[in-house]
């Protein structure tokens, strides 16, 4: 059921079978299964994750190209709330291990906020990571095309830009070299540094070297209308004609709640076997939180796999059912 602070009281004293942290695609996709394998569990979902971006979604099998992030979501929290899972907007801001089971301590509404301690057999970590965007005075103005035509994951859209101009918006010298991975796509590539980058003359030779210019005066602005971006204007008053864009500014990774738990990371992301299992046996990373590649189908796939590997074990350790009325010698 939905939870809020007028009754998750009705939950505290339940013990989960296990408490999903993020309700992206990977998070959702091991709650149905979960509940379809008869086990209980509790997605705690802060909101506005990667997905919720996402203005559309062009490359998963079976959808129209022009379903967005959001409509997946929304149809993903009925889903597991028809199946008896609950599901509850809040920030998590710690899980510790009491041995036997998991203490999910979470913080419900940003006025008058509580503090409720939720309890699971397993955790399953699926809070994702969020894209660092050009930092403008005005930051709606950048909100207006982000998931439109100016896109964050080259895996994703790279053929969404395909023989455009492209600007790429870079947060780091290393990042630059996103520009010769997005040649593959396109050649018309202008990069961005907003003066915040300080690039070795190397760097620069490589660039003209390729022909792609090099803009290190800071943006003043996007232009476009209806979420099209159509170029930028710069600080000095110049613009540059644009037909879309890509920013490599890095990622900030949703494991803050995680860093009291002794677990094996690889930069921002968990190291998890074939199954999802995080070096802790009862706690499972999904997703892009988890070391490999950042797309939604390999979310569903990993939330999948998560939800299973968690049924497989306990049901190895239950009892089994058996059909009491048709063994031999039973009582009429």
């Amino acid at each position: 059921m939905k939870l809020s602070k007028n009754n998750l009281d009705q939950r505290l004293d339940h013990l989960y079978d296990v408490i999903i942290v993020g309700g992206g695609a990977g998070g959702l996709s091991a709650a149905i299964y979960l509940q379809r394998y008869k086990l209980s569990c509790l997605v705690i979902e802060k909101g506005k994750g990667r997905s919720f971006w996402m203005q559309d979604l062009r490359n998963y099998l079976g959808l129209s190209p022009e379903t967005p992030g959001r409509e997946i979501l929304k149809h993903g929290q009925e889903h597991i709330v028809e199946l008896g899972a609950d599901h509850l907007r809040a920030y998590v801001e710690e899980v510790r291990d009491e041995g036997e089971t998991f203490a999910v301590k979470v913080k419900v509404g940003k006025a008058d906020s509580i503090y409720p301690v939720f309890r699971s057999k397993y955790v399953v970590a699926a809070s994702g990571i969020i894209d660092n965007l050009p930092h403008l005075e005005d930051m709606q103005n950048v909100y207006d095309y982000a998931g439109y035509n100016l896109h964050v994951c080259l895996i994703c859209d790279g053929y969404e830009m395909a023989d455009k101009r492209c600007g790429l918006f870079v947060g780091s010298e290393g990042a630059i070299n996103t520009a010769f991975v997005l040649n593959w796509f396109t050649p018309y590539i202008t990069v961005f540094t907003q003066g915040k980058v300080e690039v070795g003359e190397a760097m620069r030779q490589k660039l003209r070297d390729y022909g792609y210019p090099l803009i290190e005066t800071p943006i003043k602005q996007f232009l476009g209308h209806d979420h099209e971006m159509t170029g930028v204007e710069l600080e000095d008053g110049s613009t540059i004609e644009l037909e879309t864009g890509l920013v490599a500014m890095g990622s900030h990774f949703h494991n803050e709640y995680l860093q009291g738990l002794d677990l094996q990371w690889k930069g921002g992301n968990l190291v998890t076997d074939s199954m999802c299992r995080t070096s802790h046996p009862r706690l499972f990373a999904v997703g892009d939180l988890k070391e490999g590649l950042n797309q939604v189908s390999i979310a569903v796939a990993d939330g999948t796999l998560a939800a299973t590997a968690i049924w497989r074990e306990i049901r190895k350790d239950s009892a089994p059912r058996r059909w009491e009325e048709n063994l031999i010698g039973a009582v009429p």
